[in-house]
């Protein structure tokens, strides 16, 4: 019965790429924890690619930017706060990453960590990876990718060889979280409404995230740079930054601080 479901989905997907249709019509809120948990458990089995940053010893940093994802997911335009797992794992490399598996599953690499340089530029990213995962772009990037009945496939537990493809695809090349411009836009959007909405707890610059953006585009890092994987999954281009100034005007142009001091002294507890 299972697999005559699979098909059935198959074929609705076909009719879903020729109209338009919304692939999360095909999935759950228990499948996407269900497959954001097997995307975060394949990564955790593998140290060697995926070296995560062991909480024991590292506590404070954990504290640092759990705290600032929590006071994103306080923001009273998160729809599904109550309905994911929401987890921060933090990944020991170089690398210039950070995604938002299905569920809530939250991941940034030491070395996306080191290149922010505010708390406020991190909140603004955090935010718009929340984004991406509360508005479930990322499990309709993954069905666009990989096909709806391949992702229910792995759901359903039946291909760990494709599961663990698909942790590859997310953690490596970015491939299966290749994100539209539309999607894009409206993780932008979130990400200065969610800033602004928790405001009481803190007064984050509401559009630090494109200090992020512009020091990027300033030292040339592209798409193709190797240690940049965070381009292939965030197409940017010079709309998303006319784009998020639009949202920022409607809410009144608010302002906000960096916090630069206080990011300072958290990057020193990196490795």
């Amino acid at each position: 019965m299972k697999k005559i479901f699979i098909y059935c989905c198959m074929v609705l997907s076909c009719f879903c790429i020729s109209c338009g249709e919304d692939f999360n019509i095909f999935f759950s809120i228990d499948d996407e924890k269900a497959l954001g948990l097997q995307v975060s458990e394949e990564i955790a089995a593998d140290p060697t690619e995926y070296p995560i940053l062991p909480r024991s010893g590292n506590e404070k940093a954990y504290q640092y930017v759990e705290d600032i994802m929590n006071a994103i997911l306080n923001s009273n335009e998160v729809n599904h706060k109550d309905d994911f797992d929401w987890e921060l794992t933090l990944i020991n490399t170089p690398t210039l990453n950070a995604f938002a598996a299905p569920g809530g599953k939250l991941f940034f690499y030491t070395g996306f960590l080191k290149y922010a340089t505010s708390e406020a530029e991190l909140a603004g990213v955090m935010a718009h990876e929340i984004a991406h995962s509360d508005k479930r772009h990322s499990t309709e990037s993954m069905a666009k990718e990989m096909g709806i009945a391949a992702l229910l496939g792995i759901v359903a537990g039946e291909n760990a060889g494709a599961l663990a493809q698909l942790a590859s695809q997310i953690a490596q090349t970015g491939m299966a979280l290749k994100f539209s411009r539309a999607h894009e836009y409206e993780a932008d959007e979130y990400s200065v409404r969610y800033l602004n909405s928790i405001r009481s707890y803190k007064e984050y610059d509401p559009i630090a995230i494109l200090d992020f953006f512009d020091r990027m585009n300033e030292e040339n890092l592209s798409e193709e740079d190797g240690k940049f994987e965070f381009l292939r999954t965030h197409p940017y281009d010079a709309n998303r930054k006319e784009n998020v100034h639009k949202i920022w005007q409607k809410l009144g142009s608010p302002t906000g601080q960096k916090f630069s001091a206080e990011y300072a002294q958290f990057k020193a507890l990196l490795p």
